[in-house]
């Protein structure tokens, strides 16, 4: 009796208790950045957002949050913050603001890279808080990575002139891994024989370092199998302005064959 006793007491403290499934979060709510690390090439030419979240409900109140930034890169020289430096805002009704950097594209050949740490260190309103977990470390800092980049890389504009029509691609990449060797990944600019803009040939181009450019003698999954494209091109340290002259030989016939001749510009964006 005295164990069955027991037994029904201890369910019936147990039946009164919360389990896990039942219950509900109940804070504290908190800021955090969205994203532990970013990595970007030096040439990306537009504005990039460090997102900061709140996880919990929106407010109907703007919540401010300060930041320090620490690393190798140098302000002014590797990157710029756009707006006030130290300050994120998350206006009111929403659930997250940004920190907007621009990069500085001082690409020197030299395929090192630096960082940034941001840290959040304050939150308004007072009944959010910076991180969570132990020590609030879950969300506080992120690493932004500024990868070097050859004097050639980068996101490029094309520009082609064909008879008295000029056609304009823009987001041309063009990438190195040893900044003598590059790869163009679209030349497709309104030449005729690609009708249609989702065909997008890559091209191979040689830095001679002098300024000179050289396009080898190259094949392409695009063109038939006996078709060729070689060229030569210059680099305008000033603009940063690529300049190629490109031959195409082109089948017309088993026993036919034709050059085509293009000049393309492509300008950094």
């Amino acid at each position: 009796m005295t164990l069955l006793t027991v037994a029904v007491v201890g369910w019936g403290a147990g039946a009164c208790e919360k389990t896990d499934v039942d219950r509900t979060f109940e804070g504290p709510y908190f800021v955090r950045f969205t994203d532990s690390t970013l990595t970007y090439k030096e040439s990306y030419s537009k504005p990039i957002s460090i997102l900061v979240h709140n996880v919990g409900p929106q407010l109907d109140q703007p919540i401010t949050i300060n930041y320090t930034i620490n690393g190798t890169a140098r302000e002014g020289k590797d990157y710029t913050i756009v707006g006030t430096k130290g300050t994120v805002i998350i206006p009111a009704k929403q659930s997250s603001g940004a920190i907007s950097i621009q990069l500085i594209n001082n690409a020197n050949n030299i395929l090192e890279s630096t960082s940034l740490t941001f840290t959040l260190t304050s939150v308004q309103p007072s009944t959010l808080q910076v991180g969570f977990g132990q020590n609030n470390i879950v969300g506080k800092s992120m690493t932004f990575i500024i990868q070097d980049d050859c004097l050639l890389g980068g996101l490029y504009t094309g520009t082609g002139r064909i008879g008295t029509q000029t056609a304009s691609v823009p987001n041309v990449q063009i990438t190195s891994t040893d900044c003598k060797q590059y790869l163009l990944s679209n030349w497709n600019i309104g030449i005729p024989f690609f009708s249609f803009d989702a065909i997008k040939p890559t091209l191979t181009f040689v830095d001679n370092g002098d300024n000179s450019l050289t396009v080898p003698t190259q094949g392409n999954a695009n063109l038939g199998s006996t078709d060729t494209v070689k060229g030569s091109g210059a680099w305008n340290p000033r603009d940063r302005k690529i300049t190629l002259n490109l031959k195409f030989k082109l089948a017309l016939s088993s026993t036919k064959d034709t050059t085509l001749n293009y000049t393309q510009t492509y300008t950094p964006q």
